[in-house]
């Protein structure tokens, strides 16, 4: 019989393609989880599309360990959905979000537990250190959170990943942020709450392959800057101002002098520099404007996040969790 003053905690695993990985990652959880006896576990799947046998080693994994429950979707709709269908369908007092490729090592739970135990909403783990990445990847990181923060009012957390634990009340104030174009990272700074820091040393994977590939992380990162500033429209008009006044100036130049002492016909080069110069001006601001443009029409057909095949081998009818249904009552 489970003692009713005991807290429960969901730890949130999205999982695309892990089949290497998975049974490492239980055996070290399984040793954080029996190390701490006072508190009651679940450890959440997310199957977000998987190809190989993710899921099947995840039903044989929850055969024999009854602490263990999976949320499979219908296709992979990508780990910042998968996370917030994770949410949706945790049951913890506190939900410790972590990656299945052991890059984030799961021995750092108890001491994030101690911190919640302290009142803090969300305890996040910032990398003092990532093993097996290129310093190309580790450079184009630190710029790009360097740009970000000198765009964006909110706080962004640099060098800190999804890895963290997070209180009931923070998991419910996510909840409720249903944009389809999704940059968690900075959801978890936009929501606010009382947060602690811990430093750890990132270590590479544990097996297979990241899924992490450059295209992806550009496209993550357009959706970081595009979800929580429209510094960038500022900017293109900003620079449309500029160059429109460089430009008045230098017509009235132009007709002066021409009234004045003439002008031969003469300057195709710089004609040509100033046109494409200007025609690449024009689209670069255009794509700008189509990037919040697109954002928009998605979010204008309110569709929904995912759809769920099965939940711990049940088939869903894809109706929103009761938790959830409760949540949007008071909006």
């Amino acid at each position: 019989m489970r003692v009713l003053n005991v807290k429960k905690l969901t730890i949130l695993v999205p999982a695309y393609n892990e089949e290497e990985v998975l049974d490492q990652l239980y055996d070290r959880l399984k040793g954080v989880m029996n190390g701490l006896p006072d508190y009651q576990f679940e450890i959440l799947f997310v199957n977000d599309g998987s190809k190989d046998q993710t899921l099947s080693i995840i039903k044989n994994l929850r055969a024999k360990d009854t602490r263990i429950s999976y949320v499979n979707l219908s296709r992979n709709f990508g780990k910042e959905i998968a996370m917030i269908a994770g949410l949706d369908y945790a049951t913890g007092d506190a939900v410790i979000i972590i990656d299945a490729d052991l890059q984030d090592p799961p021995e750092l739970i108890p001491e994030m537990i101690k911190y919640w135990e302290m009142g803090y909403d969300d305890v996040f783990a910032k990398r003092r250190s990532r093993a097996g990445e290129t310093w190309l990847k580790k450079w184009t990181s630190a710029t790009y959170y360097k740009i970000l923060q000198k765009m964006t009012r909110i706080p962004i957390q640099e060098n800190t990943g999804d890895f963290r634990l997070l209180d009931r009340r923070c998991v419910e104030a996510l909840k409720q942020l249903r944009e389809t174009q999704r940059y968690t990272k900075g959801m978890f700074s936009w929501i606010g709450y009382n947060k602690k820091e811990i430093l750890f040393d990132r270590d590479p994977r544990a097996a297979g392959e990241t899924k992490w590939n450059y295209a992806k992380l550009v496209d993550l990162a357009i959706e970081g800057i595009t979800s929580f500033t429209t510094a960038p429209l500022r900017w293109s008009a900003f620079f449309g101002i500029i160059i429109s006044a460089f430009a008045f100036a230098f017509m009235i130049w132009i007709i002066i002098k021409t009234l004045l002492f003439g002008e031969p016909v003469a300057g195709y080069p710089s004609l040509m520099t100033v046109i494409l110069f200007l025609g690449g001006i024009q689209l670069l601001s255009l794509g700008i404007i189509g990037e919040y443009l697109g954002r928009i029409f998605n979010e204008s057909k309110h569709r929904p996040l995912y759809f769920v095949d099965e939940y711990n081998e049940e088939k869903e009818l894809n109706q929103k969790p009761k938790d959830q249904e409760k949540t949007y009552i008071h909006q």
